[in-house]
């Protein structure tokens, strides 16, 4: 037994009570959006940075993602977004929450769309065999497409949605032709996989947008977690436990290892945004941009029939909603998490509580530092600090900054300004990530737990992953190429 188990021991605590909820930015966040994970968001990334065929215009980035733990080879089917829900990015006051535009993403029908009804396969067979070489072709029997409005006014319709990264026989242009492992990292738009690149769309309004399958870009060792705080998270590369806290070094196992997701995602040009002034959390000067979330919503009333579809009516309910990362799955406790879900972020200040007197900080004292009350030494009342960060829940971000820097790049810190990764608006210096938007790649978990035990000074915490099993290109849409079913063995690959 080690000391940090001995300690547990002698207060009597299980080591799950420490920091369990931690480890997923919001892939399981409240019981019944679990039981629906095509409307299930997992990550909402904001940021600022150049248009995809012009360097010299700077954009607003919002890549969201849905449907968590995704197993690429998921056949027959394979993940398809919803036919019965909104996909909404909310672009909001970033002081008040309140909104002011909405971009809604419809999917078309998830039984519909099929060149050839009798056979299996959806991709590799349609209308004629082979691999997939163009979104649609006579080979991809199966098509989804989308529409985009504005506001209520379609911007678009009829774009079309990637195939999944079936592998290298049947979906080539994703992946490497000898290794069939998933191709990534690419840094200018030509670099794209040709099955990505062929997604991107620019819309009349000024807009690009983005459908399809990605890979999980979150990272965090969450089966190590919830396996009574396996070693693994506690102790250096070495193997010995590292002092002052959860370790930093690398060694844990990334939970979400070899996972895909479902993305969409837009590119708006900065001065197509009605930006407002809010306060810089990190730096207490006035910054000025906008906040972000994303929502997904369900018909009111959905008829399910003996002889055919469900038939749906009535408004749309928003299901879910997603902001920051880990504000409802860590801090809102369990009477509250759906409640939290149907609302908007105009009306969070009904869950300021949670920020203000944040459970996970009395756990920390419980088991980390052995206070049988958990009062001590992290402060777990009046945390004005947080609620600053949470309250309202949307990620706020600086539109004045230049683009910032992205994994791969020079200068990049997983950490933002933790990491000395900065950069400058007009109100002054900004982290160059989370909680000045947030990037891929940015360890969100690592950020939260050095905010939660900035008040008593730096101590090493983290969870021991601190990268992602996939490269992340650095041209929109940003997330890396979805893995191929072939080559993945889940939280241990790809090999």
């Amino acid at each position: 037994m080690n000391s940090f188990d001995r300690l547990l021991a002698t207060i009597g605590l299980a080591p799950t009570f420490l920091l369990a909820p931690l480890l997923a930015s919001s892939h399981s966040d409240a019981p019944l959006i679990k039981q629906d994970p095509q409307a299930n968001l997992t990550d909402v990334y904001a940021f600022i940075g150049t248009k995809h065929n012009d360097a010299q215009q700077r954009v607003l980035n919002v890549i969201v993602s849905v449907r968590p733990f995704s197993d690429p080879g998921d056949g027959v089917m394979y993940e398809r977004f919803a036919d019965d829900a909104l996909y909404s990015i909310h672009i909001t006051n970033p002081s008040t929450g309140a909104a002011v535009d909405r971009y809604d993403f419809r999917f078309s029908s998830v039984t519909g769309g099929l060149k050839n009804q009798n056979t299996i396969l959806s991709y590799g067979l349609g209308s004629e065999a082979g691999p997939i070489i163009t979104i649609g072709d006579a080979r991809q029997n199966f098509t989804q497409t989308y529409s985009v409005s504005r506001n209520g006014t379609q911007l678009a319709s009829g774009l079309l949605v990637p195939p999944p990264n079936v592998g290298r026989r049947t979906t080539p242009g994703y992946n490497d032709p000898v290794t069939g492992k998933a191709i990534s990292g690419a840094t200018t738009e030509a670099e794209l996989d040709s099955l990505t690149r062929q997604a991107i769309k620019d819309l009349s309004n000024g807009t690009a947008v983005w459908a399809g399958p990605r890979e999980d870009g979150f990272y965090a060792d969450t089966p190590g977690i919830f396996d009574l705080l396996d070693p693994r998270i506690i102790a250096d590369k070495d193997g010995n436990p590292n002092t002052g806290g959860l370790g930093q070094d690398g060694g844990g196992i990334d939970g979400f290892k070899g996972y895909n997701v479902l993305s969409f995602g837009i590119q708006i040009p900065v001065n197509l945004l009605t930006t407002g002034p809010y306060t810089d959390v990190l730096f207490g000067t006035t910054a000025t941009g906008v906040g972000v979330y994303a929502s997904v919503s369900r018909p009111r009333i959905t008829l399910r029939k003996t002889d055919g579809r469900p038939v749906d009516s009535g408004p749309w309910v928003q299901v879910n909603r997603l902001g920051n990362p880990l504000f409802n799955e860590v801090f809102v406790a369990l009477k509250d998490k759906d409640k939290y879900n149907r609302t908007s972020p105009s009306g969070d200040a009904q869950f300021s509580t949670y920020a203000l007197n944040p459970e996970v900080a009395k756990l920390i004292n419980l088991v980390l530092f052995g206070d049988p009350v958990g009062d001590a030494p992290l402060p777990a009342t009046g945390r004005t600090d947080l609620a600053s960060i949470f309250i309202p829940d949307v990620v706020r971000v600086d539109t004045t900054t230049s683009p910032v820097r992205l994994p791969g790049q020079s200068g990049f810190s997983r950490l933002g300004v933790l990491g000395a990764d900065t950069t400058t608006g007009n109100g002054g210096p900004r982290s160059g990530g989370w909680p000045n938007g947030r990037r891929i790649g940015d360890d969100v978990v690592d950020i939260a737990l050095t905010a939660l035990t900035l008040p008593i000074g730096p101590i090493d915490v983290g969870d021991n992953v601190n990268a992602n099993d996939q490269l992340y290109n650095q041209v929109f849409p940003y997330l890396g190429t979805p893995h191929a079913g072939p080559t993945v063995s889940q939280r241990q690959g790809p090999p």
